[in-house]
C-alpha cells in the first residue's frame, strides 16, 4: 500500500532522514521507534506531505507523492504531536466544524460525529470546552478529527506522549480498534507501547533504519549474546572472574556492585548457543561460595532497542 524508497531529508547540512526503504502492507499497524531526535517526526510529516524529501520516493498505492499530494492527504488521517485546537470550541462544535471543512454532507454528518464520539469515547464531553480537557481526552478529540474523512490510512505521531497510564491505555485500545479496519502509523519512543500495539516495529536511530520486523523477529535476529546475572556470598571478584571465565563459552565476567552485606554482584556473558548454566552451577558450587540470585537475562525490546542504538552512537 505504501512503498517508500531511498527517503531522505536534510536540514541545510543536518541529514534528519538517511535513505530509508519502507513497504507497509495494507491494514498493518506499524510502529516507528526510536530515541528523541532519531527522524520519526520528521519521516511522518514526509509521509503526509508536509515536508518535501530532500531526495527518495513515496507512493501510496497507484499515487507518488510528488505528482499527486493532494491525492494522497486525502487518503490519510494526521495526529500530529502537538494538537492544535480552539480551545474556547465544545468538543461537538469543533468535530461538526472539522467536518464542514472535510466536505462531509449535512445528511451524513451527524451519523459521522456520533460514530466517531462512540469509537473515540467522547460522548459524555461532547458538550464541553476543549480547554476544560485533559491530555488524554484532548488526544480522543484529535484521533476523532484525523478519522474524519474515514481515512484508509491513520498517521499518529508520539500519541501516548505526556499521558498517564490509565489514558496510555485507552489510546492503546482505540488505536487497537481503529487499526482492525485502517492501516495506522505511529511514533513512539515508549518500548512497551510499540509491542503492545504493533503488528511491527521499526527501529530508527540518526535517520537510518536499524531494525524491521515483529517483537518475535526482532528478537530472534537480535544479538545471540546471552547475560548470566549473578548474587554470591562469600565471594571475591577477582576468584570469580577467574573462576567463570574459565568456562568453555563464557566471554567476558563484569562486576556490577557490592552490597553492605557482602553480596558480589556480576554478569557474565557469552555468545556460545550451548546452555551454560549448569557448568556456571557446578563450577560455583565446588567453591565455598553462596548462591543469592541466579537469573539469565531474557531478550526484551527494551534490551534490543538499547543494543542497536547504542551501536550506531
Amino acid at each position: 500500500m505504501i512503498h517508500v524508497e531511498n527517503l531522505t531529508k536534510y536540514y541545510d547540512s543536518f541529514c534528519a532522514v538517511d535513505q530509508i526503504n519502507i513497504e507497509i502492507n495494507k491494514g498493518e499497524i506499524l510502529g516507528l521507534l526510536g530515541p528523541n531526535g532519531a527522524g520519526k517526526t520528521t519521516t511522518l510529516k514526509m509521509l503526509t506531505g508536509y515536508f518535501k524529501p530532500s531526495t527518495g520516493t513515496i507512493h501510496v498505492n497507484d499515487y507518488n507523492i510528488e505528482d499527486h499530494p493532494l491525492e494522497i492527504k486525502q487518503m490519510i488521517g494526521y495526529l500530529p504531536e502537538s494538537s492544535p485546537f480552539y480551545k474556547d470550541m465544545l468538543v461537538y462544535d469543533y468535530l461538526e466544524y472539522v467536518s464542514k471543512i472535510k466536505g462531509i454532507t449535512p445528511s451524513d454528518r451527524h451519523p459521522r460525529l456520533r460514530y466517531l464520539a462512540d469509537l473515540c469515547g467522547l460522548s459524555h464531553i461532547m458538550h464541553k470546552a476543549i480547554g476544560e480537557l485533559s491530555k488524554g481526552l484532548n488526544q480522543r478529540v484529535g484521533l476523532a478529527h484525523a478519522m474524519m474523512s474515514d481515512p484508509e490510512i491513520l498517521i499518529l505521531d508520539e500519541p501516548t506522549q505526556g499521558l498517564d497510564p490509565n489514558q496510555i491505555v485507552e489510546i492503546r485500545h482505540i488505536i487497537k480498534k481503529i487499526g482492525q479496519e485502517k492501516t495506522v502509523i505511529f511514533s513512539t519512543h515508549i518500548l512497551s507501547e510499540a509491542e503492545a500495539t504493533c503488528d511491527r516495529i521499526i527501529i530508527i536511530n540518526r535517520g537510518k533504519i536499524v531494525a524491521d520486523g515483529n517483537t518475535a523477529d526482532l528478537k530472534q535476529s537480535a544479538d545471540q549474546k546471552t547475560t548470566i546475572q549473578l548474587s554470591l556470598l562469600n565471594a571475591e571478584t577477582e576468584s570469580v572472574q577467574n573462576a567463570l571465565s574459565a568456562i568453555e563459552g563464557i566471554d567476558n565476567v563484569e562486576p556490577i556492585s557490592r552490597t553492605d552485606d557482602g553480596i558480589l554482584k556480576v554478569k557474565a556473558y557469552s555468545s556460545s548457543p550451548v546452555d551454560l548454566r549448569e557448568n556456571i552451577y557446578k563450577t560455583i558450587k565446588s567453591t565455598d561460595w553462596v548462591i543469592i540470585e541466579f537469573l539469565q537475562e531474557a531478550k526484551t525490546l527494551e534490551t534490543i532497542f538499547r543494543d542497536l542504538t547504542r551501536q550506531i552512537n
